[in-house]
């Protein structure tokens, strides 16, 4: 991300800008890393100022952080969510405003299915369909993952079915950066509490902002990704709604499939080793 488009994802989030007096211009300085703030809404970056930023430390657990793609997470008490169990984590989410998608959603869509799963799948965001009945892939494409999972053996209520975003953007926009980190927190708390052996990350949003990256579609499957520091293994394929309007792509899709029940079968193998 260039300096220019920094800026004005920095002021579209209400971050203030500090600079180094007598600078000239407005350049931003960079944001420290899993900084410590004390204001959950204004997040001002420290830079420089050690003495400042540690004592700052000690006096709040809200953080905020910059993502290796360059965009500024929302504050989140990122050390609470990390505690909630299913019932505090659901609560939170059903309540979140972190966010402006809150004023035109009908309701979140927290997930749904198997909350002890092998496999968890997770999607980019809830469309009309599931913002109008709360559960995640219940339109046409909900149809054809059923399916998909079925061609592996999987009934829908066998896995554990969520977004990245747990709100409809406006007419099934992208979400942005900053919309998908406020829900980024209550993601990996899911995917910690299911504890699955594989997850299968369908579409190149949901991919690109589970793995942290701006690595294509394309060059994201056929590959076995690793995340966090349990190392759990991450298959990417195609949305089914892009496989709906791109129909040849599907035989792509069940090579991604087939992929998955391999490294599915060989984490199975290494633990009764």
């Amino acid at each position: 991300m260039n300096e220019a488009a920094r800026m004005q994802t920095l002021r579209a989030m209400g971050v203030d800008v500090w600079v180094r007096r007598g600078a000239a211009g407005l350049v931003a300085a960079p944001v420290q890393s899993n900084l410590v703030v004390a204001d959950p809404v204004a997040v001002k970056p420290i830079v420089e100022m050690r003495a400042p930023e540690a004592k700052v430390a000690a006096s709040s657990p809200v953080i905020a952080s910059v993502s290796a793609r360059g965009v500024v997470e929302p504050a989140v008490d990122r050390s609470a969510v990390a505690s909630y169990d299913w019932t505090t984590l659901e609560s939170a989410v059903s309540t979140c405003t972190l966010c402006d998608l809150h004023r035109t959603r009908t309701q979140t869509v927290f997930g749904v299915g198997n909350r002890q799963a092998t496999w968890m799948v997770i999607g980019e965001a809830p469309g009309a369909d599931e913002d109008a009945q709360g559960e995640p892939f219940v339109g046409r494409a909900g149809q054809l993952l059923n399916s998909m999972l079925k061609a592996c053996g999987l009934p829908r209520e066998a896995v554990f079915i969520a977004n990245i975003l747990k709100c409809r953007p406006p007419q099934n926009r992208d979400p942005t950066p900053a919309e998908a980190g406020c829900c980024m927190p209550y993601l990996h708390r899911q995917i910690e509490l299911v504890n699955p052996s594989l997850i299968l990350c369908v579409g190149r949003i949901a991919a690109q902002n589970l793995l942290n990256t701006e690595t294509p579609i394309g060059k994201l499957r056929g590959q076995v990704h690793r995340l966090g520091v349990a190392q759990r293994p991450v298959v990417v394929t195609y949305h089914p709604a892009y496989l709906l309007r791109s129909p040849l792509e599907k035989r792509r899709a069940w090579q991604d499939l087939i992929l998955a029940m391999d490294t599915l079968r060989q984490v199975s193998a290494s633990k009764t080793h």
